[in-house]
């Protein structure tokens, strides 16, 4: 799996080097320089590509909740409690 993902990023990013539209005169719907329309084109594939990568690669462990929250030693829990109500020390 890794290597097809791999070979589709190589293949996007050859198809970025897009030298052939930089002397087409033609419009694309009658009004867009063919250039443009295949960088509109070319940025789609590359949401899709990066939509792909992100399904498929996105690490499991970043998304367990558990994880991510911070664990509590019994030094955070007695500071927290003594620095929100200062009223017992008075």
């Amino acid at each position: 799996m890794k290597v097809a993902l791999t070979l589709l990023v190589i293949g996007v990013l050859l198809l970025h080097q897009d030298t052939w539209n930089w002397t087409n005169k033609n419009l694309v719907f009658g009004f867009l320089p063919a250039g443009l329309a295949y960088h509109a084109f070319f940025s789609l594939l590359a949401a899709a590509t990066m939509a792909v990568l992100v399904h498929f690669l996105w690490p499991a462990h970043l998304e367990d909740e558990e994880s991510l929250r911070p664990a509590t030693s019994p030094h955070t829990e007695s500071a927290a409690a003594t620095a929100g109500g200062g009223d017992e020390a008075r």
